[in-house]
């Protein structure tokens, strides 16, 4: 039995980012959202080469949270893989094939000055 850790913001988004990178996750990518947004304290987007390393990068994901944390995230896009939404709660997960990331730009929406927090 794994011993869980106490799940704060910080804890869950390090533990994501070390489930990305062993799962050789690309080109990921960090977005605070603390004071930008109330649905989640950080979003995580990520690429994986194919629409199976998507789902799989996705499933270790899922799998790692709940057991280090104990937190069932809630999921979608996962039988398709060409976007797949991980919400841990405090750390939002966006798994994209490539073609799929640069066809929505997400980062660019959460860049200062740009998108939901900077509009009046």
């Amino acid at each position: 039995m794994t011993t869980r850790t106490t799940a704060t913001s910080e804890s869950i988004l390090a533990a994501v980012l070390k489930s990305l990178d062993d799962n050789k996750a690309e080109e990921i990518v960090q977005v605070s959202l603390a004071g930008k947004s109330s649905m989640a304290d950080h979003m995580v987007i990520a690429s994986g080469r194919s629409t199976r390393q998507v789902t799989a990068i996705a499933e270790k994901l899922i799998d790692q949270i709940k057991q280090q944390f104990g937190i069932v995230s809630k999921v979608e896009g996962r039988t398709t893989g060409d976007w797949v939404l991980v919400d841990t709660g405090d750390v939002i997960v966006h798994v994209f094939r490539p073609e799929v990331r640069e066809f929505y730009q997400l980062e660019k929406m959460w860049q200062p000055g740009v998108g939901p927090a900077s509009e009046g």
